[in-house]
């Protein structure tokens, strides 16, 4: 029973990510009719998302009683403002975050986007270390340096280029690098300060995230109404949403709450082949289906080395070696 549900996992963590990274870089760059669809809105409605499926997870928990859904509701949300407050800053970085991926699947092909985006692993270990105090062993700091190398091979420029990806301007591919290494950064801090919000209290994951939804849809209308307030106005909120974009939208709605529910059955190795099988799949699907990516020997050789990283990072040797710390 166990091997079959880290089988399902492994496929449900593939799926997740992969199919969000390809519907994303699809849904902003499909040629359509009108305006397109405003990526601060979709990220609003994604986190309103979340909050509906905690909430009902919550409920479940409840053993689906109502009111002991509303005491658990009141008691861990209304009556504990301080430890409701602590979430404004995780939630407001996530908020970025989820904005600077539109904008990085706006400029960039869904291949390059994924590995360049094993970065998070680098700033998440870098954030563990300086606010867990964890200590990072040998094979995990020699991962990080190969996954630095790997990720510069595949930004290495190229020639050879197919048509739709030569509409994008090297200055276009540049504000789509900036945008995924402010959002591993952003990855980073706000996932490390999230855990140990969760290693202080006793709240469960599903309260915590509607915290972080709450705060996260307030930032985002925000938003909203600070970038977007003047299209907003003459086209409306839901302007250009079509059923692709609400695949988006669930997806990323559901996508952190799905991993979240089935990574107890994934260990470090599953998850190092899901990230794989997610770069795999994206190169593919990028270049058969999307056709926006023509794959070079370079691009392969640094997606190799991320993928080795990944997997090195995870590696968890029997003999126990002398830690090292920053």
């Amino acid at each position: 029973m166990s091997a079959n549900l880290k089988y399902l996992s492994l496929g449900i963590l593939v799926f997740q990510t992969t199919s969000l990274v390809l519907t994303m870089r699809y849904s902003r760059t499909l040629k359509e009719e009108g305006p397109r669809y405003l990526s601060s809105t979709a990220v609003v409605i994604a986190e309103l998302l979340k909050i509906l499926a905690c909430v009902l997870l919550v409920y479940k928990d409840s053993k689906c009683n109502l009111r002991t859904l509303n005491r658990v509701l009141h008691d861990e949300i209304l009556n504990k403002p301080m430890e409701t407050l602590k979430l404004a800053i995780p939630s407001g970085i996530y908020t970025l975050q989820n904005n600077l991926l539109y904008v990085a699947l706006s400029n960039l092909d869904a291949a390059t986007y994924q590995v360049t985006y094993q970065l998070k692993i680098l700033t998440t270990a870098l954030f563990s270390v300086s606010m867990l105090s964890k200590k990072l062993g040998v094979y995990q700091w020699l991962s990080l340096v190969i996954l630095m190398t790997g990720v510069a091979f595949v930004q290495w420029p190229s020639d050879s280029q197919v048509p739709a990806a030569k509409e994008h301007s090297a200055g276009s591919q540049l504000v789509g690098l900036m945008a995924v290494l402010i959002a591993c950064f952003s990855s980073g801090f706000a996932g490390v300060y999230f855990e140990k919000i969760l290693k202080e209290t006793k709240q469960s994951v599903w309260i915590r995230n509607i915290q972080l939804g709450f705060f996260g849809s307030i930032f985002g209308l925000m938003g909203v109404y600070i970038y977007d307030g003047e299209q907003l106005s003459k086209n409306g909120f839901f302007q250009g949403y079509n059923k692709l974009t609400w695949v988006v939208v669930v997806l990323q709605a559901l996508g952190g709450l799905v991993i979240a529910a089935v990574i107890k059955y994934a260990d470090n190795i599953l998850k190092g082949f899901a990230t794989s099988l997610s770069i795999i799949l994206s190169t593919l699907i990028s270049y058969f289906w999307l056709q926006d990516f023509v794959p070079t020997s370079v691009f392969f050789f640094g997606a190799v080395l991320v993928i080795a990283a990944t997997f090195l990072y995870g590696y968890d040797p029997k003999p126990a070696g002398n830690p090292i710390k920053a």
